[in-house]
């Protein structure tokens, strides 16, 4: 297969089969993400199943969690690997989630109809690091919303790490019965601008010895107050941020409205 022209796709792509060792215990996260954020949609939109596109939908923790709420569930990401690995995912749990490949800022060309709920989840808009492409990316999300639907989206609190620009995120250790291993962050940020190369360390114990996979991406701090304009821009109002001990969820989210419903 040919490597993928875009960045993100190529590092999601080879991440697809580890990406569920980041979490301590995934198929935990698969349940307790979905419980939350099926929560909060009902908390705004009122209690029913719902019609959702999971837009930057990686491996599906977020989409299998929300399917297994019951809701009608579509899928998309960048990264074709991811997708195959969602796929197989649903299939095994018998979970009827549809799963295209797209760009989360050329929705309305990629995925056809309109969603009561548009997600997008664990940090995906940090991706954007060309100028217009937040702007771009909110904008495909409004566009694919029904009139007073939801977007629903999850960044790191950006506001707070900025203060402080860390170099590493500090390292975890899994030590399930089965396997035994750690994951932690290397940050190197640019000095004029919010920007950061990240590197992505998993260690897995192998006997007496220790696999080491390393992956790389950079992202971009994207701040509360750049999210909210975004949204606010592409036409979607009551934004709304919750911390992310509230949801509760790993990050703070925030929450827009399309008008007209």
């Amino acid at each position: 297969m040919a490597a993928p022209a875009d960045p993100v796709a190529g590092f999601y792509d080879a991440l697809a089969d580890d990406y569920h060792l980041i979490h301590r215990d995934w198929e935990r996260s698969l349940h307790a993400q979905g419980e939350a954020l099926d929560r909060l949609i009902a908390a705004t939109l009122g209690p029913g199943r719902r019609r959702i596109l999971d837009c930057s939908a990686g491996i599906g923790t977020q989409a299998l969690g929300l399917a297994m709420r019951g809701h009608e569930v579509h899928a998309a990401d960048i990264s074709a690997a991811s997708v195959d690995r969602l796929r197989h995912e649903a299939a095994a749990r018998g979970l009827a989630v549809t799963a295209a490949i797209a760009d989360m800022r050329a929705l309305p060309d990629r995925i056809a109809g309109d969603f009561d709920v548009v997600l997008s989840c664990d940090n995906a808009l940090a991706h954007m690091l060309a100028p217009g492409d937040l702007a771009r990316a909110a904008a495909a999300m409004a566009a694919k919303t029904r009139p007073g639907g939801l977007v629903l989206v999850s960044v790191r609190d950006y506001d707070a790490i900025l203060a402080e620009r860390p170099a590493f995120v500090a390292p975890g250790l899994y030590d399930a019965p089965s396997e035994e291993r750690i994951m932690f962050q290397l940050w190197r940020w640019q000095e004029d601008a919010p920007i950061y190369d990240v590197r992505l360390f998993l260690l897995i114990a192998n006997g007496e010895d220790w696999r080491v996979h390393h992956y790389r991406t950079r992202l971009r701090a994207v701040t509360r107050a750049e999210v909210s304009a975004a949204l606010g821009d592409a036409g979607l109002g009551e934004i709304a941020w919750h911390e992310a001990d509230a949801v509760p969820f790993h990050q703070p989210v925030v929450t827009a409205r399309r008008g007209g419903g």
